[in-house]
């Protein structure tokens, strides 16, 4: 085990490409000021108290909803002009200029101002004051640049285009400052705004899940992953690729942010493929692929999923259960994919003197105490999630202090100086635990700027498409487009969700097409459930999608490998984010929608599984041997009449497949024969 961490850390270090940088050049959230010495104490303190006080507002106070919404996006706006500078590129330490104090100071005022006065704003609403117009257009404009800074343009040109629209033609009012007026106070001084569903969500359960993940990376957990899917599958076929999959499912339980994951365990993983043998645009895009499923995977999800669960009005433990076949054919699918290029590339796994010991590993178990907690309690239905997420949190503290204690016990046994290992890191050991604590709730603060941030501006998207009556207008048309052809309006919906994905965060992206296209797929008859997950995969999938795929470009940073091509292969990889949400639109038993015995889940399941394997097979062009053109397509269609739900089909495919499974054999039984 000590190898391996060696050998994955040297693997790190020979990077050519600062992990930094990569970060900062693909993922926004990363592009932060610098503080050190006193004033990075003071920030930090600062980002530990929010989440305190988040996590005191979500369990226990009382308070109107005007009043916690406003107050929480009051905090927001103050830390995220703390934590993100105007422009990218090389920050001055410990700078914070006279603009950004402005900006921080008039957007804090303008919502703390709603808080302060909200029940006088309600009372008298939808009629504002002069003062109070100018208040709202000040909270907007400032929570737009913030936006810019940590979230991107994508979305702020949405939001302006559909404001622009509110104001041309979503309003009868011949007075064009009455117009902007109402808008001002529908977006900003109502529930119908910055402060509708997005937000809301956010500052109750989504803050939760932020400090949660956060107190996780301080137990170790995501080395663990990384470890304990070594010892299970790196010494098969292409290890590495297997590694970088299974790592990435199980940290998609803790963890929802496509970039962040694929820097963070590509630096281990990448390094490993490309020395198996794979070639560095297949390495960069499974990784890739593979911890963009991240935020489809239960019990998580990503923040988008809580979203989707006030929306529809299912409790989000109802929802988890239902996205757990969907996520498994998706690694599946890509776990399927890497295999077979392996054995088409004949590559091998790793040595036995590279991998970690199970046995020992095995003693580590209980690093997965908070997450099975945390998954206990949210499945049971009998505590809030906030409740569930906060007993989570106390859990992994506790696991901490069983870790320190374990590493403590066993460095004395052993006799082995540690002194090193403690100048590497100043919190090991039981007096750095307070410390650990204090780091995670500062990370944890840190982290839900760029989530609030975006929901804030999706509930101005959210806002506009309401109140200008968009959202009929556009039900109407597309529905009139695909004269009810089911197939053209969820092409058509796809392409929106890809598309409006671009740089946007799946949060945002989410809340845009729940507004837009899923009340079209309803309108079509597709169930809410199925429609709402059908716009969250594919807003999820863009972060694979040329031409603006962060996460592959992200991996093709550490991989050395083009960029585009890394794209397009990860596109391939992630087939099953593009086939699964067409088969449960068109037939939502795979999402446990009308099932009415168990047996019927297990055929689902196993037919499902058997669908993925044949379209896996088809892409790559190799089962036993490589496949001749007839046998990919007899491939492909048995394994997407496998995939639809039915006995019929599923005979069917079955049939088609096994014929290329039995010419496989023969073929590769001459071919010893010769």
């Amino acid at each position: 085990m000590a190898l391996f961490k060696k050998k994955s850390a040297d693997a790190a270090v020979q990077q050519p490409m600062d992990l930094d940088e990569v970060m900062k050049k693909f993922d926004r959230e990363s592009n932060t000021r610098i503080w050190v010495g006193g004033p990075k104490i003071v920030v930090s303190i600062i980002l530990a108290m929010f989440s305190v006080l988040c996590l005191y507002v979500t369990l226990f106070a009382t308070w109107l909803d005007e009043l916690r919404l406003a107050s929480f996006m009051a905090y927001i706006v103050f830390i995220g002009y703390l934590v993100f500078p105007a422009k990218k590129g090389k920050q001055k330490v410990n700078s914070l200029p006279w603009y950004d104090v402005v900006l921080m100071l008039l957007g804090t005022g303008a919502f703390l101002y709603f808080a302060l006065n909200a029940m006088d704003i309600i009372s008298r609403s939808p009629r504002i004051e002069t003062y109070e117009f100018v208040i709202g257009v000040i909270g907007i404009l400032t929570l737009a640049e913030l936006c810019r800074r940590s979230v991107g343009l994508p979305i702020l040109i949405v939001a302006g285009a559909l404001i622009a629209y509110a104001l041309i033609w979503g309003s009868t009012n011949q007075n064009i400052y009455k117009r902007v007026e109402k808008l001002v106070q529908i977006l900003f001084y109502s529930k119908e705004g910055i402060l509708s569903t997005p937000v809301n969500v956010c500052s109750k359960f989504i803050v939760v899940f932020i400090i949660f993940g956060a107190f996780l990376e301080r137990t170790g957990i995501a080395d663990f992953f990384i470890n304990i899917s070594n010892a299970l599958v790196g010494r098969f076929s292409g290890g590495p690729a297997k590694v970088a999959v299974v790592a990435s499912a199980f940290e998609g339980m803790v963890s929802g942010s496509s970039v962040a994951n694929t820097v963070g365990s590509g630096a281990v993983t990448i390094p490993l493929m490309k020395k198996t043998g794979y070639k560095p645009e297949f390495a960069a895009a499974a990784e890739a692929s593979a911890t963009t499923g991240g935020q489809i995977m239960p019990p998580i999800m990503g923040a988008a999923a809580f979203l989707m669960a006030e929306t529809i009005g299912v409790p989000y433990s109802n929802l988890v259960v239902r996205a757990i076949l969907p996520a498994v054919l998706y690694f599946a699918g890509v776990f399927i994919t890497v295999h077979l290029e392996a054995k088409k590339e004949g590559l091998r796994g790793l040595s036995r003197e590279e991998l970690p010991r199970l046995k020992i590993l095995l003693k580590q178990l209980y690093l997965l105490l908070p997450l099975l907690v945390l998954i206990y309690l949210v499945t049971s239905g009998s505590n809030s999630i906030q409740y569930a997420a906060a007993i989570a949190i106390v859990i992994a503290i506790a696991v901490t202090l069983i870790d320190t204690t374990v590493k403590t016990v066993s460095a004395k046994r052993s006799a082995e100086p540690v002194a090193a290992e403690k100048d590497e890191n100043k919190n090991d050991g039981f007096a750095g635990i307070p410390m650990r604590i204090f780091e995670a709730l500062s990370a944890g603060g840190q982290g839900m700027i760029t989530v609030a941030v975006a929901c804030g501006v999706a509930g101005i998207v959210a806002g506009c498409i309401s109140t200008s009556g968009l959202g009929y207008t556009l039900i109407n048309s597309i529905v009139a487009f695909a004269n009810g052809n089911l197939m053209i309006a969820l092409f058509l919906t796809m392409l929106c969700c890809i598309v409006l994905g671009m740089g946007v965060p799946t949060t945002a992206n989410y809340c845009i097409m729940a507004a837009t296209c899923a009340p079209i797929l309803v309108r079509m008859g597709v169930p809410d459930i199925a429609a709402h997950f059908f716009v969250f995969y594919f807003g999820i999938v863009a972060d694979l999608t040329p031409p603006v795929a962060l996460a592959a470009y992200a991996g093709a940073a550490i991989a050395q490998a083009n960029p585009m091509k890394t794209a397009f292969t990860a596109t391939k990889l992630a087939i099953g984010a593009f086939i699964v949400p067409y088969v449960f639109a068109l037939n939502p038993t795979m999402l446990f929608v009308g099932v009415n015995a168990w047996y019927d889940v297990v055929l689902i399941c196993a037919t499902a599984l058997i669908g993925m394997f044949a379209v896996a097979s088809c892409l790559e062009g190799w089962l036993l041997h490589r496949m001749s053109w007839i046998e990919r397509l007899l491939a492909v269609a048995g394994g997407l009449l496998m995939l639809y739900p039915g006995l019929i089909t599923d005979l069917i495919g079955l049939a088609l497949f096994a014929v290329v499974v039995i010419a496989q054999l023969l073929t590769r039984k001459r071919g010893a024969a010769a």
